[in-house]
């Protein structure tokens, strides 16, 4: 009789919280910045921290195996080849933690205070994926491991994954594997736990535009030389129409319509408007016509500036009409949109509005594909039950806003469904300053993912 009950588990856990949060501490102190090169030192540090830990969780064998880039973490406990086997997905890189003037606390020192672990990484994705490692832990410190793990943890989330591809393909039968199994997403609440069943895709990309061929003098040149500020102001404002709706000619065209059923169950969430304001401290919300805000951030594409720079910014004031304007956007897609082709839908738009007195340069940086996972596989209802013994809940289905581009990846190259189990919270400020994580969806996170492995071991695949 297996001893993996929730009241079990959570004995373990309690036993062993401070040194659950001290070791996740150490981790998140490690800069893993993968963006920046300056931290290329740290994010290998980090892989060896991570490698280290799951040996001494109980991994069979954990190591670095080397990409173009940054090193992937692998690692596996395997006691039966007739037995299932999960194959847990996370990233050990983190997000710029700029501007660091922003933070209450220095974004790699992690202090805990009002019951959540403060640091960049604490929640995107370092303290999701060292959930999974305390969860081996337990699994092997009980002698009762129910089915096979494999771990592939990478260094490059952050930055597009673009050597992800090239590692699942070289090594397809080292990740065979019967389901994905991935915390980087969020629950609706505490009270209301969920499972995320919908992710949008991406497109992500900069463009330039470029008027004479040096700054000028604003007084001399100004009212006769095109500012490229003023107009990429203009041609981006211009994207959207009065209802938030987003003008770019065929930019819907694949966009699958939710059914008036499936709208009715999305926005019977326990979703509050005012407290939604509140939390974000806006006077209203904003956004396309016709669609609830549930709706606008999980089943709706956007169109959002990123980052938008030109002329001068220092202190005290300078006169200039800039040469250049350049801006960072991002357009979040869903099902069937493809990341390729909104692109070039972009990219064709955006060109045909530049007037004849400015060039204009679009640059892609990476995309990913929508994806939607079953609620019916035997991977959601395991994660379904194991939720359902933790947090005494039933929890619902939802769609999230966020991108996790290698989902679809996964399917394409490994031919695997990925269950999103993930605990964070919209209220976390990931990829903010004062990222962090609270104390009590790391514990029951991991009692919940012991409880997942106990399911779907029980899986008739």
């Amino acid at each position: 009789m297996s001893q993996l009950t929730a009241a079990s588990v959570s004995a373990y856990v309690e036993q062993n919280k401070d040194r659950f949060i001290g070791e996740l501490c150490d981790w998140l102190k490690i800069p893993s910045v993968s963006a920046d090169k300056k931290f290329k030192a740290d994010v290998i540090r980090a892989a060896e921290f991570a490698k280290e830990q799951f040996l001494k969780a109980g991994a069979d064998k954990a190591e670095l195996c080397e990409t173009g880039g940054n090193p992937v973490v692998y690692a596996e406990k395997m006691v039966d080849p007739s037995k299932p086997t999960i194959l847990v997905y996370g990233h050990y890189d983190v997000q710029p933690a700029d501007p660091y003037e922003l933070w209450t606390s220095p974004p790699f020192e992690p202090v805990i205070k009002d019951g959540n672990i403060y640091a960049r990484g604490a929640c995107d994705d370092k303290g999701q994926v060292y959930m999974h490692i305390k969860a081996l832990e337990i699994l092997t410190a009980m002698k009762d491991v129910p089915c096979n793990i494999k771990f592939m943890i990478e260094g490059e989330e952050e930055v597009g994954s673009d050597n992800l591809g090239p590692f699942l393909e070289k090594n397809k039968e080292k990740l065979k594997a019967d389901v994905i199994l991935v915390s980087d997403t969020a629950i609706f609440s505490v009270e209301t736990p969920s499972i995320t069943i919908g992710l949008r895709g991406l497109s992500y990309l900069e463009v330039k535009v470029t008027g004479p061929n040096r700054d000028l003098h604003s007084g001399v040149y100004g009212g006769a030389v095109a500012n490229p500020i003023n107009i990429l102001c203009e041609m981006i404002a211009g994207m959207k129409d009065e209802n938030n709706h987003i003008v770019i000619p065929g930019f819907y065209g694949d966009v699958v319509e939710l059914t008036e059923a499936d709208r009715k169950a999305l926005n019977s969430a326990p979703f509050n408007l005012d407290n939604y304001k509140k939390a974000l401290d806006i006077a209203d919300v904003e956004g396309e016509k016709g669609y609830s805000t549930l709706e606008r951030v999980s089943i709706r594409p956007t169109l959002d500036v990123n980052g938008i720079w030109g002329g001068y910014i220092g202190e005290g004031a300078k006169t200039v009409l800039p040469s250049v304007a350049q801006a960072k956007i991002s357009m979040r897609l869903v099902p069937n949109q493809t990341p390729d082709k909104i692109t070039e839908l972009f990219t064709n738009y955006f060109k045909s509005v530049a007037p004849a007195s400015v060039k204009v340069e679009v640059i892609p940086h990476h995309g990913g594909e929508p994806a939607i996972t079953p609620t019916d596989s035997a991977g959601y209802k395991a994660a379904e039950a194991a939720f359902a013994e933790a947090w005494n809940k039933k929890p619902i289905p939802m769609r999230e806003g966020g991108s996790i581009p290698i989902v679809a990846l996964f399917e394409k190259v490994l031919g695997l469904k990925t269950v999103l189990m993930g605990f964070g919270l919209d209220s976390d400020a990931i990829h903010s300053p004062n990222e962090h994580y609270r104390v009590f969806n790391y514990l029951k996170g991991i009692e919940t993912i012991v409880l997942f492995h106990k399911y779907f071991s029980k899986s008739n695949l």
